[in-house]
């Protein structure tokens, strides 16, 4: 029985996925397909640097997949990666551009035994232009596509994103892609190859200041916590009581959020200055604005803060750390947090955070850990390719299965 199979009937089900994708974006992308259910063999080599099923990182993005261990080096191993290939549903990877069709499955070759076959690359730039062969991580893909810039601070232009959010990005457009071409054909019986750039997913979420550069001629600024095309303040984070550096995010998006915040403020004679009571004026003079908001919180528990703007109706939050997510009242009401179902035989007691989706007729509830390199090879080649066990016990001991 595959995977998904043992899990009941998920979304995905039945649906098979070969995943060559490595580090963040591709396997968050097959993290959400093999998490609703499909059956996600991930392709994987012991002569591959890089891959490391020992590690947390690993382990966090590759759960409910099946781990296949095959040397790609070898002919023996591309020979029984391509019929995989031919009897697959989808065909994902994010190396450098060619890899798949130096091995000889390219989407191109494969298409002819398998004409409903999706082919998904993922690649930094794309296949085209004359960047498509760099080598990309996020921090450079922020760069370039304008984000380390746009998200940083006024007068900086290298401090932007800590972390690798245009990974995650390119993930959720690489699982909606395969999504939307498996349902074009199942509508038209054919297979289709998606060529997606990360950095033009970074690009895209720049659009607005593109706009106004593309309309106006005008060069946007990096704002900080200030909002570039929104008239709001009082609009940012402001300290509060703690010895840990303890700081609410509120966000005055309107001229009766401001009035609400008055009020949870004691309604101070500073707030009542006629200036204030339109949003152009307190955008005119945000720093006073702010400095004084902040004057209020630094006495105050951020909590108490974020408890009393939001009764008030007025957006506010506390600015959490990890410790602070792994208490908060709202994840664990609605079971974000979890124990995978069988300890990792190399980490012990692993832990999820659950696909932030909730289906009513066909809900997502089980997580699967990590696998090892090669833990699932005889099972995937058994119920893909129908491998007798000596075939498979051959492979591992001639080296091309491992």
């Amino acid at each position: 029985m595959t995977a998904a199979g043992a899990r009941g009937r998920l979304p995905l089900e039945g649906v098979r996925v070969l995943d060559f994708t490595h580090v963040l974006a591709g396997p968050f992308a097959t993290r959400i397909l093999a998490d609703m259910g499909a059956d996600v063999v991930k392709v994987n080599s012991a002569t591959r640097p890089g891959n490391t099923p020992a590690s947390p990182y690993y382990a966090m993005w590759n759960r409910n997949k099946r781990a296949l261990a095959l040397d790609m080096g070898r002919e023996e191993a591309r020979a029984l990666c391509r019929r995989l290939a031919e009897r697959a549903d989808v065909v994902i990877d994010n190396f450098s551009v060619g890899v798949l069709e130096r091995w000889g499955i390219g989407y191109e070759s494969v298409r002819e035994a398998n004409p409903g076959v999706v082919y998904a690359a993922m690649s930094g730039m794309g296949e085209r232009g004359p960047w498509s062969g760099f080598v990309s991580y996020a921090p450079t893909v922020h760069a370039l596509a304008g984000l380390t810039y746009l998200t940083g601070v006024p007068g900086r232009a290298d401090i932007g994103i800590g972390f690798s959010y245009n990974d995650h990005a390119s993930g959720l457009h690489g699982a909606v892609a395969v999504l939307a071409a498996l349902e074009a054909r199942r509508r038209t019986g054919r297979g289709q190859r998606v060529d997606l750039s990360q950095f033009e997913v970074g690009v895209s979420l720049a659009a607005p200041a593109l706009l106004d550069y593309f309309a106006n001629g005008r060069v946007v600024e990096p704002p900080g916590n200030r909002l570039p095309y929104d008239e709001a303040a009082p609009h940012g984070c402001f300290p509060c009581v703690g010895e840990d550096d303890r700081w609410v995010a509120i966000a005055v998006m309107d001229d009766a959020h401001w009035r609400a915040l008055r009020g949870v403020m004691g309604d101070p004679a500073w707030a009542r200055d006629p200036q204030y009571d339109t949003a152009a004026g307190r955008v005119a003079d945000a720093g006073a604005v702010e400095m004084l908001v902040a004057a209020w919180t630094q006495g105050l528990d951020a909590y108490e803060v974020q408890a009393r703007c939001q009764a008030a109706g007025v957006p506010a939050g506390v600015v959490q750390t990890g410790v602070d997510l792994a208490r908060d009242p709202q994840l664990a009401a609605g079971g974000f947090f979890g124990e995978t179902e069988e300890p990792h035989p190399l980490l012990g007691r692993t832990f999820f955070d659950r696909l932030p989706l909730r289906f009513e007729r066909t809900p997502v509830t089980a997580y699967r850990r990590s696998r090892v390199l090669g833990e699932d090879s005889a099972a995937v080649l058994g119920d893909w390719l129908g491998l007798a066990q000596d075939e498979v016990r051959r492979g591992e001991a001639e080296g091309y299965l491992g």
